[in-house]
C-alpha cells in the first residue's frame, strides 16, 4: 500500500429536513387541525482514530465527504428520518488542521478518539408547533437547518516509542529488519528507504514500536533529500537511536550533520533523549573500532554503543538502552493521562 501522510478533504454535513404543512382530513373527524411533522436532523461528519491504519491514501481518492440529508416531515405528525452520519476512519496519530494548515483542531493520539468535523442541520418545524387558541389552522413551518461545509488538512505523524535517525546507508533498515519482523528495502546505495517504516521490537519481555525514517543529509531542513519531510514521524517518539556508519572516514562529522538537521527541524527533536551507536563495526578491526568510538563519543558527549546488525554484536545492549527510555516515558504518560477523554468539537 502506498504511504500517504498528508491529504486535504472537503466535508459537507447533511441539511435538516423541512417541516411539513398538513391538516387532518379524515372522514367523520369534525375538527381536524394541523398535523404537520418536523423534519429530520441532518447527518454529522466525524473523524475517528482506529487501529490498523498507517496511511491517509483513502482520502487522496475520496477527498469530498458528504453526510445524509434529513428527511422532510410528513402528515399525521410524522417526523422525517435523520440523515446518515459519516465517520472518517483515520490512523492513530492523525492531526486535523484547518484548511490553511496553521490551526490545529484535533490531534488523534489514541484509538477511539472522535472529533466532530461538521454538524448536521437541525430539522425544521411542522405547522403543528404553531397552533394556538387564536391560530387553530397555522400555515407556518420552518425549513431545515443548512449544511456545514468545511475543508481540512490531515497530517499523519506515526506513533512509535523509538525512532531511528542517521545519514543514508547508516544501517537503519538492516537494524530494523534484524530486531523486528519489518521487511524494509535494504541495498548497498543511499536512500533505499523512501517512506517511514514501523517494526514491533521485543526485548526482555517488553514490546515497543521502532520507526525508521529515510536518511538525512546536510541541508535537509532546506529541502535537500527526502528525510526532512518525514521527520515529523519521529516527533512523538520517546527516544531517538542515532546510528553512525563506522566505515565512514569522519564519524564525528556524520554525527554533527544529522544533529544539525534535527535541531533545525525543531518540533522537540532537539531535546529528545538520544542513544548513539556506531553501526557496522563488524567491518573494522579492534583498533579501528576503538578509534572511531572515541571520536564519536567526543562529538556526541555521550556513551557510544558498538553494534553490528549483521553479526548481532551489541544489538541487545542497544535495545535495553532504548527500553529504559521507553519505559520511563510510558510511566510518565500513564501518570499524566486523564481518567476520561471527551471529544473535541470543531465548531
Amino acid at each position: 500500500m502506498k504511504f500517504v501522510d498528508e491529504a486535504r478533504i472537503h466535508v459537507i454535513s447533511g441539511a435538516g429536513g423541512n417541516g411539513c404543512l398538513s391538516f387532518r382530513r379524515e372522514k367523520f373527524v369534525e375538527f381536524g387541525g394541523p398535523d404537520g411533522g418536523d423534519g429530520g436532523r441532518g447527518g454529522d461528519v466525524y473523524g475517528e482514530a482506529v487501529a490498523g491504519l498507517n496511511t491517509l491514501i483513502d482520502f487522496r481518492y475520496q477527498s469530498r465527504i458528504k453526510a445524509g440529508r434529513g428527511g422532510d416531515g410528513k402528515g399525521q405528525n410524522r417526523t422525517g428520518a435523520a440523515g446518515r452520519d459519516v465517520v472518517l476512519r483515520l490512523p492513530v496519530g492523525t492531526q486535523i488542521f484547518d484548511e490553511t494548515g496553521e490551526f490545529l483542531i484535533a490531534d488523534l493520539t489514541r484509538e477511539g478518539q472522535r472529533v466532530l468535523l461538521a454538524r448536521g442541520g437541525a430539522g425544521g418545524l411542522g405547522n403543528t408547533h404553531f397552533k394556538s387558541s387564536t391560530n387553530q389552522a397555522p400555515r407556518r413551518t420552518t425549513p431545515g437547518g443548512a449544511a456545514e461545509e468545511r475543508t481540512f488538512l490531515l497530517r499523519l505523524k506515526l506513533l512509535a516509542d523509538a525512532g531511528l535517525v542517521g545519514l543514508p546507508n547508516a544501517g537503519k533498515s538492516t537494524f530494523l529488519a534484524t530486531v523486528s519482523r519489518a521487511r524494509p528495502k535494504i541495498a548497498a546505495y543511499p536512500f533505499t528507504t523512501l517512506t517511514p517504516q514501523l517494526g514491533m521490537v521485543e526485548s526482555d519481555g517488553t514490546r515497543f514500536v521502532l520507526a525508521d525514517i529515510p536518511g538525512l543529509i546536510a541541508g535537509a531542513s532546506e529541502g535537500r533529500g527526502i528525510g526532512d519531510r518525514f521527520l515529523g514521524h519521529v516527533e512523538r517518539c520517546g527516544v531517538l537511536l542515532h546510528l553512525v556508519d563506522a566505515t565512514l572516514e569522519d564519524v564525528a562529522a556524520a554525527y554533527r550533520t544529522v544533529r544539525a538537521e534535527l535541531d533545525a527541524h525543531g518540533g522537540g527533536l532537539e531535546a529528545k533523549p538520544e542513544v548513539v551507536a556506531l553501526s557496522k563495526v563488524d567491518a573494522l578491526d579492534a583498533d579501528a573500532r576503538a578509534a572511531k568510538a572515541r571520536a564519536l563519543e567526543a562529538a556526541a558527549d555521550a556513551p557510544v554503543h558498538r553494534l553490528s546488525a549483521v553479526s548481532g554484536e551489541g544489538v541487545e545492549a542497544v535495545l535495553r538502552a532504548l527500553l529504559a527510555h521507553v519505559g520511563r516515558r510510558s510511566a510518565d504518560e500513564a501518570e499524566a493521562a486523564p481518567a476520561t477523554w471527551s471529544p473535541t468539537e470543531a465548531s
